[in-house]
């Protein structure tokens, strides 16, 4: 019974607009006189509109703000009792911008995720659409990318059929009513960007009787056992009441650490996650896992074990002191060396002995001078009462 003209526009943020809604004679005697507009179901200000002649209703709208919604405002003429004689879809946005920030991964060197940043602003108030585009470097035909949205919103997952050892160009194409737009070219060999599961089987356990200590042990990623890689570990523990996680950098490729410097009598949480590097020669630094499961484990309460070596009854005069200084420093720099710790059971198995022996003169420093743990030659004597 009547017609929108323009009929479904797109138009620029800012932009104005000039439409008209012309009527038919149907029903009779409908005139221009009493039609009005809605814009999204609300009745717009008269003042906005104008008649031009008996059957046309003329419409003013200036400095456009973005769509409500990304289908398009809904512009609408109404007869004189409300009812709907015509309506248009109104398109008020913003050209895509320049897709940037790429990051892919592949997990276990079986597929490749990759994820972006839509642009500056991000938000262009119309439908917009991304395509994830990707090819060999030096030939082969452009591939788009088909299962969006896998780990957010601007994502794509390529699941399989990748090729090794030979590096791929990787881009974004953004679309809508208003223009294009295509990143920069991300080139990459998925050797480079390789992840993996979290390390399984995570077991933390006490050491002994040791109040302040627990042993961390893991298994190196199965999906990776056949492939000639690196790996490195990280390690993060913290409380049972406490949200802050401390972290331990220093693992290496070991698939065991002692945690050292604990609360006694306490219940920690500890996880593990692995990061394969060197695959197959890649000079990439690898990619992080995510953190394994949290396993608790708790430390022994001081007292509960009265016969292991300890501050009790421990020597005094420059035995304390010397071993006081070594635990300060191994506490703070060496959580998980293999040789501090072996250094360390010495230590106290030393003190044992020294409690049931009298006079006892400290053995020779140990010769760790080389891994700059203790300068040799330091000598301590104890003269107390035996054990």
């Amino acid at each position: 019974t009547a017609v929108i003209s323009p009929q479904d526009p797109t138009l620029l943020i800012g932009s104005s607009l000039q439409a008209t809604c012309s009527v038919h004679g149907d029903p009779p005697g409908a005139t221009a006189e009493g039609l009005y507009w809605t814009l999204n179901g609300r009745r717009l200000a008269p003042e906005l509109s104008r008649v031009l002649n008996a059957s046309t209703l003329a419409l003013a709208l200036a400095n456009l703000n973005g769509s409500r919604q990304q289908s398009g405002d809904n512009l609408v003429c109404h007869a004189r009792d409300g009812s709907i004689l015509a309506g248009s879809c109104l398109y008020v946005g913003l050209p895509p911008e320049k897709p940037f920030n790429i990051s892919c991964w592949s997990k276990n060197m079986k597929d490749l995720t990759c994820r972006w940043t839509p642009g500056a602003h991000g938000e262009t108030f119309l439908h917009t659409n991304y395509s994830l585009k990707y090819k060999l470097r030096w030939y082969g035909q452009d591939n788009t990318c088909e299962e969006y949205h896998t780990v957010g919103p601007h994502s794509c997952h390529i699941p399989k059929d990748l090729a090794l050892f030979t590096p791929y160009e990787i881009w974004v194409e953004a679309t809508n009513r208003l223009g294009s737009a295509r990143s920069d070219v991300l080139t990459l060999d998925i050797l480079d960007v390789v992840t993996t599961d979290p390390p399984p089987d995570v077991h933390v356990s006490r050491v002994g009787g040791l109040e302040d200590q627990l042993s961390v042990r893991w298994v190196s990623p199965p999906a990776l056992k056949d492939f000639l890689f690196q790996a490195k570990y990280q390690i993060r523990y913290r409380v049972e009441d406490s949200v802050d996680w401390k972290v331990v950098d220093d693992v290496s490729n070991q698939t065991s650490c002692r945690l050292a410097g604990l609360k006694p009598g306490t219940v920690y949480f500890v996880q593990v996650r692995c990061n394969p590097f060197g695959i197959y020669g890649s000079k990439k630094a690898g990619i992080w896992s995510e953190w394994s499961h949290p396993t608790a484990a708790s430390t022994p309460r001081s007292g509960e074990h009265p016969n292991r070596a300890g501050w009790s009854g421990a020597p005094s005069g420059p035995v304390r002191r010397e071993l006081k200084q070594f635990l300060g420093w191994l506490k703070k720099h060496a959580y998980c060396s293999n040789l501090s710790f072996r250094l360390y059971d010495q230590w106290r198995a030393w003190m044992q002995k020294s409690h049931k022996t009298r006079n006892q003169t400290l053995p020779p420093s140990f010769q760790a001078q080389d891994e700059g743990i203790l300068p040799s030659g330091r000598r301590g004597t104890t003269r107390g009462k035996g054990g």
